[in-house]
Formats: structure tokens, sequence, C-alpha cells
């Protein structure tokens, strides 16, 4: 962290590949139809459990952090920019 007199910022950690460097991070919200309050008992904790898996098998992903809320999922991902946000976003919601 940087720390200056006007708050702390997160020091950013780059990636590379052959010929990039990168950092891609995305804010993702998945919602219930009707956001319905059904990611509940043992719901939310298969999400948490299965979530994660599913961006490391991928490879290309790094799930960063991941809260469930009874009618909402909030995580944050570091896609690789070649793999892109969308692929991992069709693999979750499958």
């Amino acid at each position: 962290m940087l720390c200056t007199a006007t708050g702390c910022i997160p020091r950013v950690e780059y990636k590379s590949s052959r010929n990039i460097v990168f950092s891609c991070q995305y804010h993702v919200v998945w919602c219930p139809k009707y956001r319905r309050q059904v990611l509940v008992h043992g719901v939310e904790k298969l999400l948490k459990r299965t979530l994660p898996e599913v961006a490391v098998a991928e490879r290309q992903a790094e799930l960063i952090e991941l809260e469930v809320m009874p009618d909402h999922v909030h995580a944050l991902v570091e896609v690789h920019p070649q793999y892109g946000i969308h692929r991992l976003v069709k693999t979750h919601e499958g």
C-alpha cells in the first residue's frame, strides 16, 4: 500500500506474458431473476466453494474477492486480456 496525506492506495501488481504487461480487474455482479433471495443457507457456501474453483480451472482468471448476498453476488476478478471477461462470465453463468 502506498499511503499519503490524502489516503492509502493499494499497490497494483502487474502480470506479464511474452509481449504485454497487464492488470485487468473487473467488478462483476450476478443477480437471480427478479432479485429473489435464493442465495441463502447452503447455496451461499456452495457458491463460495465453486466459483473460485471455476476461475482457477480456466487458468486465465483469478478470483480476488467474493461476496455473496441473499439476492446477488459481487466478485472482483482479474482476467487475462486475451481470455476476456465475457468468457469468464459465460463459464460462471453456465
